[in-house]
């Protein structure tokens, strides 16, 4: 017993301390070792327990812990890895303190953290000793003691989301079950247990068949492919065997894989981030491109799907949900994380509130935040090792040092101290002003050369003659530094090129489109018929009627197909108009309009001044 005391009752940061018998009197004395690591020497944590007061708990001392911020809690998060440091990251900026509990004296989350114990997440005594601690339990995974939790929310230790929802969680054939009986889409699945049932499940599914693992089956682990019945035998032995927990699943014919962020507050308040697409390397989440470049239907089913599912479950929190997109356009459910995901990491710049900032706020019981995005497009790219040791580390810094150099991007840096080959080590986040750009940024860091500047406007025309006219809207564009195209696009001798080209303007990152015709002048009319795209449509004067013909069949399209039109062969009006447009979302070309106005007046006013000074006959003569 004389281990347990310190100077003065306390545990200096950093010093092992052994839970005396009285608090753990099922455990060996020496078996229940563990380090509390404080942020600083003045958050030591108190230690009263001593052989005079036997039934003393480590709780009761520390409710006289001041916790200055939006909350008193402390919130206690089982786990330190990059989840755990990017929760510890949005504390600091409400000054809640959050306290980690994991196995390594050096994970990710314990520089900030306000105070580590050492010790493992998946042992019911460290984990009792470490809830004595938080005003409120949560996860940054899920591969914990559940049991343990069970028995903490019976004794009244609030947890967060509840250990009923981590159960089913944990176990992904529970999930299905779960899922399934509340009437959300997932592919078919049976559980199998020999090969008779293996079998039996390849001949109900078809191949190639998908078989899991039910428990500790994350970022590609747990899963392996059957492409045909004899390769039944050796997909179940890579998993370990029948004996491991097994079943399969239909296999999924998907053209995108999506995911949704979901936030539930302690009321049962539920609000979804914007739906983003999940493309995955050796399956693990590699890129991830937010919004989707999904109809809006698709969206509202994902986003619908995707309540469904966390409304069935029990507790508060950010859950991610993993859906499949398939081909005849339905939304299948694959699996739901109960914390924050990799799928959310570009919350952090994209967002309002990122999903970090999001959980502390539903576990604690503050008002949930905004989930929509702040900036029009975001990729996040996940820096996955490539090699090995040094080699891996000088890889990773190199893409890291590039992307510093690029606009919008941000780096985060995991500060794992070692490197193996497809281990997360951290992400890189791009955000702009359409997809197109910052997708064209993520090209260029991946290529090593100069960044490239993906086209924000389009201008096209039905034949080079429209060129003359037209040119006075890429000067524009020029002036005002907006990156932009000059196409030949013809609705009559290339449909189909035009129909290629609108279709792919808006996922390429265009955001308006100029597009001058002359004489039926059917162009502008076509291709805003086939993109959610604005349109702007110069009517360009003919040979024959001047370019009212032209301009009467612009501005005489149907209902449902708006296009802008300007005065005949006034390309410059649709440049600066395309500008406006533009400025709605962009802080700078407005100034830069309200500049050119400001400019444009000044010299209506020096003319004005040299008029009235020098007299006509002087002005015109000048």
């Amino acid at each position: 017993m004389l281990g347990l005391m310190c100077e003065n009752g306390v545990f200096l940061p950093g010093t092992k301390v052994a839970a005396p018998p009285a608090l753990c009197p099922d455990r060996a004395w020496a078996s229940s070792s563990v380090t509390f690591k404080s942020d600083n020497s003045k958050k030591l944590l108190s230690c009263k327990a001593s052989i005079d007061a036997p039934n003393s708990s480590i709780k009761s001392e520390t409710k006289a812990l001041v916790v200055q911020g939006v909350s008193e809690k402390v919130v206690g998060v089982l786990g330190g890895g990059q989840l755990g440091r990017m929760l510890c990251q949005a504390a600091s900026e409400m000054a809640i303190k959050v306290a980690i509990l994991d196995p390594s004296e050096n994970c990710p989350a314990s520089p900030f953290s306000h105070y580590h114990m050492v010790g493992s997440f998946d042992d019911s005594t460290t984990v009792e000793e470490f809830a004595k601690r938080c005003g409120v339990l949560t996860v940054e995974i899920e591969h914990v003691d559940v049991a343990t939790l069970d028995k903490l929310e019976r004794q009244g230790v609030d947890c967060q989301p509840k250990a009923s929802t981590i159960r089913i969680i944990q176990d992904k054939y529970l999930q299905k079950l779960h899922f399934s009986r509340h009437g959300i889409p997932l592919p078919e699945f049976m559980e199998i247990d020999n090969d008779e049932s293996a079998r039996s499940a390849g001949k109900l599914f078809g191949y190639p068949l998908m078989i899991k693992s039910k428990r500790l089956a994350y970022d590609g682990r747990g899963n392996a492919v059957a492409k045909c019945e004899e390769d039944l035998t050796s997909a179940v032995s890579a998993l370990g065997g029948y004996e491991r927990g097994l079943y399969v699943e239909k296999w999924a014919p998907f053209i995108k894989e999506l995911a949704v962020i979901v936030a539930r507050g302690r009321d049962n308040s539920v609000l979804c981030y914007p739906v983003v697409e999940t493309i995955h390397k050796e399956n693990i989440c590699h890129i991830v491109k937010a919004l989707a470049a999904v109809p809006w239907k698709v969206r509202k089913l994902a986003t619908d799907v995707a309540h469904k599912a966390v409304s069935s479950l029990e507790g508060a929190g950010v859950f991610a949900v993993e859906l499949f997109l398939t081909e005849t356009g339905e939304i299948l459910l694959n699996e739901v994380a109960p914390r924050p995901h990799n799928s959310g990491h570009h919350t952090i710049e994209s967002c309002y509130t990122s999903q970090y900032e999001q959980h502390l706020r539903a576990v604690i019981g503050l008002p949930l935040g905004d989930p929509s995005m702040k900036t029009p497009a975001a990729i996040m790219y996940n820096i996955l090792g490539e090699d090995e040791g040094e080699p891996g580390f000088r890889i990773a810094h190199e893409l890291m040092t590039r992307a510093l150099a690029l606009p919008g991007a941000s780096v985060h840096w995991y500060d794992k101290s070692a490197m193996k080959r497809q281990r997360k080590m951290g992400h890189i986040t791009i955000v702009g002003s359409s997809m197109g750009i910052v997708e064209g940024h993520l090209k260029s860091l991946l290529k090593d050369d100069n960044p490239d500047v993906s086209a924000r406007v389009g201008i096209i025309m039905g034949s080079d003659s429209d060129l003359p006219v037209m040119k006075d809207a890429s000067r524009i564009l020029n002036m005002f530094g907006v990156a932009h195209e000059v196409r030949i696009v013809s609705a009559h001798r290339t449909p189909d090129m035009m129909f290629s080209y609108a279709t792919s303007a808006w996922e390429r990152g265009i955001q308006v489109i100029i597009a001058g015709a002359g004489g039926a002048a059917h162009l502008p009319g076509m291709v805003a018929a086939l993109t959610p795209v604005p349109v702007i449509g110069v009517p360009v004067r003919g040979s024959a009627l001047d370019g009212m013909d032209s301009l009467l069949s612009i501005v005489q399209m149907p209902r449902g197909v708006p296009v802008a039109t300007v005065a005949i062969n006034n390309a410059t009006n649709a440049g600066l108009l395309a500008v406006r447009m533009l400025g709605v979302a962009d802080s700078d070309l407005t100034s830069r309009m309200a500049q050119y106005l400001e400019d444009a007046k000044n010299d209506v006013l020096v003319k004005a001044e040299r008029l009235h000074k020098d007299g006509w006959e002087a002005y015109l003569n000048n």
